[in-house]
């Protein structure tokens, strides 16, 4: 089992962060996922969006009195997250381990990140994200789905093909409120998406 993101991802993300932050700074608002984290994440909650890449997301949950922190892997995503919301808190942070990450949050968002992992990491890296989660913490993952094989992008971005049963297995002692396969309002491609509840009982 890889214990590291996608290095060829990590390297296109990074080498092209002003790019790909103008891009998705184009594309129409994710009304849709704005719509579920307003209906299900515990308000004003001390947030984690993992994968935060230029910060777009996090300025809507900041701005919806979230106590938001953004975590990315790319440094350079980072600066572009701190140049246009200097207000957030952003930090570094890997998956599938996040080992950077030692503290707990009412809510944690990590949206269409995990297809950028290896297959057999995905499982980690859902795990990783269920223990920086409070007891009764809401969860909101999507990734975007390849069918068939694995894809690499011409830029060297990875997207893996994986069941969402290979997500839903990892959530251990957490009780799945919503599961959906739909387009993204935003990029127009096909995700699946869930909110997933962490348990009293889960440690």
């Amino acid at each position: 089992m890889t214990s590291r993101f996608d290095s060829a991802t990590l390297d296109a993300y990074s080498k092209d962060a002003a790019r790909y932050s103008q891009e998705w700074l184009d594309q129409p608002p994710p009304n849709d996922l704005y719509a579920l984290l307003e209906t299900h994440l515990l308000p004003q909650g001390k947030t984690a969006e993992i994968g935060c890449g230029n910060g777009r997301d996090a300025a809507w949950l900041a701005e919806h009195d979230y106590d938001v922190t953004g975590f990315d892997a790319s440094a350079e995503l980072l600066a572009e997250a701190r140049r246009l919301h200097p207000h957030i808190a952003f930090r570094e942070a890997m998956l599938p381990a996040l080992a950077e990450i030692d503290e707990t949050f009412d809510n944690v968002v990590c949206e269409t990140v995990i297809m950028h992992l290896p297959a057999e990491a995905v499982p980690q890296a859902v795990e990783s994200l269920r223990r920086i989660l409070r007891r009764n913490g809401m969860l909101y993952l999507s990734w975007r789905v390849t069918q068939g094989d694995d894809q690499r992008q011409p830029d060297g971005r990875l997207y893996s093909a994986f069941e969402p049963k290979l997500v839903t297995d990892a959530l251990v002692d957490c009780a799945i409120l919503l599961f959906e396969d739909a387009t993204s309002e935003s990029s127009g491609k096909r995700i699946c998406r869930l909110i997933a509840s962490k348990n009293t009982s889960a440690v």
